[in-house]
Order: structure tokens, then sequence, then C-alpha cells
């Protein structure tokens, strides 16, 4: 009897909280449903029609398991994709993380305008239409490449270097250009964390016995920008795990013996060119729940922060 009570009460105190917050309710109800219709329902449909062969002219036929024993077991190029995914998620994700703190800190440290004018270099080459256009002519396979033609005058090499055409090259390039693209929203972030920390917890820790600026970093500043690091790990492991344009815009797609391809690519290729959208749908389920964890991950490691 008591326990009936006691949740009829928890009930009635939680139709009075919705109430009272009925017009907070009333302004995300349209962010709500546009993220449902375009984000939850996507994502479901997707894992529904992985089980699935779908090739759009036909409706859905139901087949189990086969696209994920296909993936996995028959798919070669998934196989190496997966592997050159999973290797610029490893080096481009923690090393742009990490580029993008330590550049926010250093740039904080500055005033006004010139601070505002840093960010902006910085932040530049995220959203420049033209990066891919930059790199081509520095990575470019002949001799009036730029890197190409420095090396040739400095006596380095003694003909060009064929970049996107030699396997062994493929990645490593694609890699250093995603590290250049990857100043982006997770940078912007943390520079509006860093501006919103409290002044006087320098103070009070400096009291404590915090003697020097890492100190400070570690026990002060990192803690209390927790959210804008989780929202910057999110987008910056999203981004490393999300390479598509790069490798297709630079490498091309294929690339060389698929040394370029990427989860991504592979899904583009199915989903976009075959339009085998059950198979494809496979594809992008294996992506969702590697992001998936891997944000989980990161999440447990950025609560020691500070610790």
């Amino acid at each position: 009897m008591d326990s009936v009570q006691e949740a009829a009460k928890k009930e009635w105190s939680l139709k009075k909280r919705v109430y009272r917050a009925r017009w907070s309710y009333a302004m995300i109800t349209p962010y709500f449903i546009f993220f449902f219709l375009f984000t939850i329902l996507p994502v479901l449909a997707s894992i529904v029609l992985s089980f699935t062969y779908f090739n759009m002219l036909e409706a859905p036929t139901f087949i189990g398991w086969d696209n994920y024993i296909k993936l996995f077991l028959q798919d070669d190029i998934f196989l190496i994709a997966l592997k050159n995914t999973l290797l610029f998620a490893v080096i481009t994700g923690p090393i742009s993380y990490l580029m993008c703190l330590l550049f926010a800190w250093i740039i904080n440290e500055f005033k006004g305008k010139l601070r505002a004018f840093l960010t902006l270099i910085f932040y530049a080459p995220s959203i420049c239409g033209q990066a891919y256009l930059v790199w081509s002519l520095i990575l470019s396979s002949d001799r009036y490449g730029y890197l190409n033609g420095f090396l040739i005058r400095w006596g380095f090499i003694d003909e060009p270097i064929l970049w996107f055409q030699t396997e062994a090259y493929v990645l490593p390039c694609l890699i250093i250009v995603q590290l250049w693209l990857s100043l982006g929203t997770g940078f912007l972030s943390f520079i509006a964390g860093l501006q919103t920390v409290d002044r006087s917890l320098y103070e009070a820790a400096a009291v404590d016995g915090v003697k020097n600026r890492w100190q400070e970093l570690w026990y002060v500043t990192l803690p209390s920008m927790r959210p804008q690091l989780m929202f910057g790990a999110v987008m910056q492991i999203t981004s490393s795990f999300a390479v598509a344009d790069v490798s297709t815009m630079l490498a091309g797609n294929p690339s060389v013996n698929y040394a370029g391809a990427t989860i991504v690519t592979h899904l583009l290729d199915y989903g976009t060119y075959r339009f085998e959208m059950g198979y494809a749908s496979a594809i992008a389920t294996c992506l969702f729940l590697l992001m998936v964890g891997s944000n989980k991950l990161i999440q447990r490691l950025l609560r020691r922060v500070g610790e």
C-alpha cells in the first residue's frame, strides 16, 4: 500500500514539474520533431533495412544476417576500409583533439582583435571550399607540384613521386590533410569554454598549492570546461570516423588498391552508385556502432579529468 502511494506521489510530482516547465517543453518541441524525423528515424530505418535486400526498385526482402555475414566474411574491400578508418580514428582523432585544445589554450591568452584574428586563421581551413585544391597543388604528381618541386630542387629525389598513385603514400598523405582540416567546431567550443572559466578559481587554486600553468590546466581549466571537452570529443570522433571527402577528392574513389578507402567511401559506393541499400544500411549500422562505442569510451576517460 505504501509503495502504491509513493508511486502515485512521484507521478503527481512529475506531472507538476512538467506543467511548470510547459513553455520550455513547447519551445523544444520543434527541435525534437526535426531531430526525430531526420536523425532518430533514419537510424532506426537503416538498422531495419540492414536485415533486408533492397535495391530501391523492389520492395525490401528480409534476408536476416546475410548482409553482415557477407560484410565480415566475404567483402575484402570492407575489411580494408575498416582498417583504414580505424587508423584514421586512432591517429587523427586524439592528435586533432589535443591540437584543438592546445591551440585554443594558447590563443585564449591573447586579447581582443588579435585573438579573434588568430581564431579565424586556425578555423578557416575547416570551412574553406578550396582546401582540397590547395593540397592537390602541393601533392601534385608531376614536377610542378610544390612538394615534388621542393624535393627535386634540394636533391632529395631525382624524379617526381606519384603521391596519390602509389599505394604506400596514399593513406599517410590523407592523414596529414585530415589533420590540417581538423581544427573545426571542436576548436571553437574549446575557445568558448576557456573564456567561461571563472578567474577566481585560479586564485583559490593558488592558495591550495597549485604552482604552475600545467597544474592550473589540469586541476582548474579542464574540469571547468568538461561540457566543451565532451562536445569536442564527440565532434572529433565523428569527423575521424566519417572521413570520405578528403579521400574521394584527392585519391579518388576507388583509390589505388583501395589504399584510401574508408567505411564511408565504401558506404557511398553501395548506396550511391550500386543502389544496394540493404547492404549499405548494414555498413552504416556498423559505422554507427563504432561511433557510439568510441564515444562511450571517451566519456569514461573524460570523467577522470582533474582527479
